[in-house]
């Protein structure tokens, strides 16, 4: 006997004979006939089938291996129709089942991945108003841009304005170059740099909110990385569940997608390591160990993320522990660059050689050789 789930039930089938012994129909209700689908999709047994199990029973899918061996079967023969399930009864159980499960809660990965790449799309609009503004207000005070950086720049205009209130804010005694601002124009290049100050405010929240949400998914990851790039490595796989289901070479190389396809395509030289290079202990040692140390990282990332996904315990200090260990050794094994390959150098070419890719046919060929000019 095989135990079997429809969408309109649960079937005891008799597999030689293709016969139904015993079922259990779901009621009529196409909202009740969702939950239950929804319960299936999850993975869980339903009460149905674990009342219709018995012993030596087999099961037609992997989810109710808990009840029995799982065993292909060809349960077509099983029609909704024979059973009073008409095919518009079916569809609102499938519009139901899609609101369901619309409506659960998602796991805080997918707000991760949204809240880098809005921290990026707020990271390019900052650089746009702040080279706008910096254009702008060069007009008037060019010299500031010697004095304040980024936000204290905006800062300094949006509150204080005129050149010579920006100057006693500073302390400083200059004589511009910029010319004059009529009052009109001041007024609007200060609501210009307010609208800048707004934006690097909304960066700095979604800075705190990614490490509040980081360190409640990927402990982990975080601890290896950090807040910022453990969300952008997680954020370039798609989540979470993908980036765990990578091997530790994909995880090196996340981010490094075109080098990696010029690579294939075009013979060019691999990539060592894709957006980790941004942590310090890549980037900061010499290029000839990036490589190895890289690697390194992505296998302990990839490890990360397969305990971080599936709810493990917290095991980041040891994992920086190892990495650890194996710079140390990268860094005595390989403390000098490796020595390049000189090539042969080739035989120059006769005087009379011709050059260049070889002719097309039907076409003569012309004598590159000196000329005889006697």
């Amino acid at each position: 006997m095989i135990l079997v789930t429809k969408w309109f039930g649960v079937f005891l089938v008799d597999k030689e004979n293709q016969r139904v012994v015993r079922h259990h129909l779901f009621e009529k209700d196409p909202k009740a006939i969702a939950a239950k689908l929804a319960l299936v999709q999850k993975g869980e047994v339903l009460p149905e089938e674990a009342s219709m199990a018995q012993k030596r029973m087999r099961v037609a899918e992997p989810r109710l291996s808990s009840l029995g061996k799982p065993e292909f079967v060809d349960s077509a023969f099983i029609k909704p129709e024979d059973y009073g399930f008409s095919p518009q009864l079916m569809q609102k159980v499938m519009v139901e089942l899609g609101k369901i499960r619309t409506r659960e809660p998602l796991p805080a990965d997918r707000f991760i991945v949204q809240a880098v790449r809005a921290l990026d799309d707020t990271i390019e609009m900052i650089n746009l108003t702040s080279e706008r503004l910096h254009e702008w207000y060069g007009l008037h005070f060019p010299e500031l841009a010697d004095y304040a950086r980024e936000e204290r720049y905006a800062r300094l205009i949006a509150e204080k304005g005129s050149r010579e209130a920006v100057q006693d804010a500073l302390d400083l005694h200059l004589e511009s170059v910029g010319s004059e601002l009529e009052e009109k124009d001041l007024e609007i290049v200060r609501g210009f740099a307010s609208s800048l100050l707004q934006l690097y405010g909304e960066k700095s929240r979604l800075e705190a909110y990614i490490a509040g949400r980081m360190e409640e998914a990927a402990p982990n990851i975080t601890s290896i990385v950090g807040a910022s790039l453990g969300a952008r490595l997680i954020s370039i796989a798609g989540g979470l569940k993908r980036l765990s289901r990578m091997p530790a070479g994909t995880v090196q190389l996340l981010g490094a997608e075109k080098a990696l396809f010029a690579h294939l395509r075009q013979g060019k030289r691999p990539p060592k390591h894709g957006v980790i290079f941004q942590h310090p202990t890549v980037h900061r040692a010499p290029y000839w160990q990036r490589g190895n140390i890289s690697r390194a990282m992505g296998g302990k990332l990839a490890i990360a993320s397969k305990v971080d996904y599936f709810k493990g315990g917290f095991i980041g200090d040891r994992l920086n522990e190892d990495i650890a260990r194996r710079v140390e050794e990268i860094m005595k094994k390989y403390p000098e660059p490796p020595k390049k390959e000189l090539r042969p150098r080739q035989d120059r070419r006769s005087e009379g050689q011709r050059r260049g890719p070889p002719p097309k046919a039907g076409r003569p060929q012309r004598w590159q050789g000196k000329r005889d000019l006697r």
